[in-house]
């Protein structure tokens, strides 16, 4: 047989795998957009936009998304995940260990942040907590209206906020801007603001570089390892055992 019916006899192969090389890179590069249902990336796949309406998004370990977004449901990713704007009306969200995104919105629901994470913009939440773990790093606010916030190891290059909430800047965690505790508004409703006050946690080696502001009355406790820019609206109590003074 010569070479050249070898080539001919190849060539549907090499088409045929050809084509669906690029149908398969075609699809990971789709849009995945349901009303109702949940929506599965797998992992290792790259996607564009992931968005439903009724429903929750799992996203697996390695995948890469533009957008993501659903109203009635959570957002959930594995680690190493790569993503943009992250955004969710009613469902909480979790990204895994080493996880990117442009930003984190939800509005009833908390965020959780995994180990080494990168965030490019605010983590944001109206009724819901936020916990970024050790080693994260956020180029934006982390703020609330009604939940806590807790960062233990991260940076943090804007500030971090709240109304009704406590504030915890675990060991070692970097703020650059400032810490803010909010006054009540009606512009809030009908978020339920609760009277007891805020505790403020400012803990072993951190550092908030901005001023510590606060508009309602709040429970300071700052380690004696910790470094505050001023402080106003309350008077910090000093500590210098692992853990802050239970109420």
């Amino acid at each position: 047989m010569s070479r050249f019916q070898v080539r001919g006899r190849c060539a549907p192969l090499l088409l045929a795998a050809a084509l669906a090389l690029a149908t398969g890179a075609a699809f990971a590069q789709s849009d995945i957009s349901k009303v109702n249902g949940a929506v599965e990336a797998e992992a290792g796949q790259t996607y564009r936009d992931l968005s439903t309406v009724n429903g929750g998004i799992r996203i697996g370990d390695g995948a890469t998304a533009r957008d993501v977004d659903t109203v009635n449901g959570g957002v959930r990713a594995g680690d190493d995940v790569t993503l943009g704007q992250v955004e969710t009306v009613n469902g909480a969200i979790e990204l895994g260990a080493r996880a990117q995104a442009r930003s984190l919105e939800s509005v009833n629901g908390g965020v959780r942040v995994g180990t080494d994470a990168k965030i490019g913009g605010n983590i944001e939440s109206v009724s819901g907590g936020v916990f970024v773990d050790r080693g994260g790093r956020v180029d934006g606010n982390v703020s609330t209206v009604n939940g806590a916030i807790g960062v233990v190891g991260t940076e943090i290059t804007g500030d971090i906020k709240t109304v009704n909430g406590d504030i915890t800047v675990g060991a070692g965690s970097h703020v650059r801007g400032r810490v803010v505790v909010d006054k009540p508004s009606s512009n809030w409703f009908p978020v339920t603001i609760s009277r007891r006050s805020p505790r403020v946690i400012i803990g072993p080696d951190a550092i908030v570089d901005g001023p510590l502001e606060f508009k309602r009355e709040v429970t300071l406790y700052v380690h004696t390892s910790a470094r505050t820019g001023a402080i106003s609206g309350a008077t910090a109590v000093p500590y210098d055992s692992a853990r802050a003074p239970q109420e």
